[in-house]
């Protein structure tokens, strides 16, 4: 192995050029690997992908919630921030390396371009944005360009009503996607809702809805922009704004283009265009995102990883120190760092807090995602105690972890409501697989798998039931597909007008 040095290589290029393919393809070559994703979602599909390839026996998949490591694994599936990399492998890729400049999670997928390598061979995927940086930051890198598979081209503005069938209609906020699913339902017969806080289950199954055609149409938030592989033949946007998590602002023109790419998948062409209020695409816009052509990104975020476990306010300092050199910039504060400041600040927990071993304990429970935002202190006071039970018992209580996790499981409410819950079994799984924090850690982990599968098959069927009109959406098909052909009418003696044997309405006088 010494004989030479490991290969650094990136590939970089649009939405559709096989990136992940290629990745997976030498993953499976090397005898050992390592890939990380920017979604639990697709760390999920490859994983199943990989199993598919060398068996479940030698494949593991690990994120934050779910843990799944035979004794015998040798290629990993994971989330970015999830990957073992104190492991040695022969082969560690990262794919969708351009989010090294998202000011929230770029952070992380930074520290990996900078510092996760295989022993032979290291895959970094992206767009083209991040070329100069990342020649600039990892200079011995190889960087190679794949064109797109295929055309996508700009189809103009049209009203719902008018949009083709395998449409993809991306909304902004949970608001704007129940607006359009419920005016889809009514005029075109039904659509499968995607957001991002759909648990991996309902996603899938509202993805199936519409891949098996059981439904034309596909109302999302920019959630598909990620890796969604899917028979879309059009995406329109209904708005070009979103609220990032600390402000609304404009869509980047790399963005609408990651949105747009999931239009037309391996070689078939796609179009993109805007439906409903949203304002018509600027020329300049539309030919960046036609030609690929965006400005390069300025500068990735950064934070120290060197962390410094003297004492809560040794630890804060570390993680607030500015980055040494060009092209780096500290990102947001993200959800870890806020609740170690306040937590800091807790005479209790600075008083608990001494000494390196339960400094280094405090900063692990401030780490636990808060995969709720609802900008309260409720997430601060779990990982108040989490830690103190941690500090204290060197594991939590078995009767505390059986009462939250037991209690997640109830499917009553509505959507939102089932939404919320989903995001509190996350939390919970994840504190579940740490097998350093919970005795019988596989047994919680498994009640809290059972309770999202609940949430999830629950929250599918009452997407269905409020989204989908089956008979309408035949109907619409019908009408679509045979426009010359004539459809068996009538109207009864009662004034109901029947089409195919289906009641559509009816009509007096």
């Amino acid at each position: 192995m010494s004989g030479f040095a490991p290969r650094v290589k990136a590939v970089l290029g649009p939405t559709n050029t096989g990136k992940t393919h290629l990745a997976i393809e030498r993953l499976l070559a090397h005898s050992s690997g390592i890939i990380g994703f920017p979604l639990r979602l697709l760390a999920r599909e490859n994983y199943d992908r990989m199993v598919a390839a060398k068996g479940a026996r030698h494949v593991a998949l690990i994120t934050g919630e779910e843990k799944i490591v035979p004794a015998e694994a040798r290629w990993f599936s994971c989330t970015v921030e999830a990957m073992p990399l104190d492991r040695k492998v022969e082969f560690v890729a990262v794919d969708e390396i351009q989010l090294c400049a998202d000011p929230d999670r770029g952070h992380v997928f930074t520290d990996r371009l900078l510092h996760a390598r295989g022993m032979v061979e290291t895959m970094f995927l992206g767009a083209e944005t991040i070329r100069r940086l990342l020649r600039r930051l990892v200079p011995e890198a190889e960087i190679e360009t794949r064109p797109r598979l295929s055309q996508l081209s700009h189809a103009g503005p049209a009203k719902l009503s008018r949009l083709p069938p395998r449409s993809a209609i991306v909304a902004f906020s949970a608001a704007e996607v129940y607006a359009i699913a419920e005016a889809v339902r009514t005029r075109r017969g039904g659509c499968a809702v995607v957001m991002g806080r759909l648990s991996p289950r309902t996603r899938n199954a509202q993805v199936a809805l519409y891949q098996e055609k059981e439904v034309d149409f596909l109302v999302a938030t920019d959630a598909i922009g990620m890796g969604l592989n899917m028979d879309v033949d059009h995406v329109a946007f209904a708005g070009l704004s979103k609220f990032d998590g600390h402000r609304p602002r404009l869509l980047t023109a790399s963005e609408v283009a990651q949105i747009a790419g999931r239009a037309g998948r391996g070689m078939r062409d796609g179009t993109f265009g805007t439906t409903g209020t949203c304002p018509p695409l600027t020329e300049e816009l539309v030919g960046a995102v036609e030609a690929h052509a965006f400005e390069p990104l300025e500068q990735l975020a950064w934070r120290n990883a060197a962390l410094d476990f003297a004492s809560p306010d040794a630890l804060l300092a570390s993680l607030l120190a500015p980055p040494d050199r060009a092209g780096l910039v500290r990102g947001n504060d993200a959800s870890d760092v806020l609740v170690l400041s306040a937590l800091a600040h807790d005479p209790a927990i600075r008083e608990a807090a001494r000494g390196r071993r339960a400094v280094r304990l405090l900063w692990e429970a401030c780490q636990i995602p808060d995969f709720r935002k609802l900008a309260t202190d409720h997430h601060t006071r779990l990982c108040a105690r989490v830690f103190t039970h941690l500090l204290r018992d060197g594991e939590l209580p078995q009767d505390w972890v059986a009462g939250q996790i037991g209690g997640l499981g109830r499917t009553d409410g509505d959507i939102d409501t089932l939404m919320q819950r989903l995001t509190e079994v996350r939390i919970w799984a994840y504190i579940a697989a740490r097998a350093d924090w919970v005795r019988d850690a596989a047994h919680w982990q498994g009640r809290a798998r059972e309770a999202e599968d609940l949430l999830s098959d629950a929250l599918h069927e009452k997407l269905m039931a409020r989204f989908v009109d089956r008979r309408a959406a035949r109907l619409t098909r019908r009408l679509e597909q045979a426009e010359t052909a004539e459809l068996l009418s009538a109207v009864t003696r009662a004034g109901d007008v029947v089409v195919e044997g289906h009641p559509v309405g009816r009509i007096d006088g």
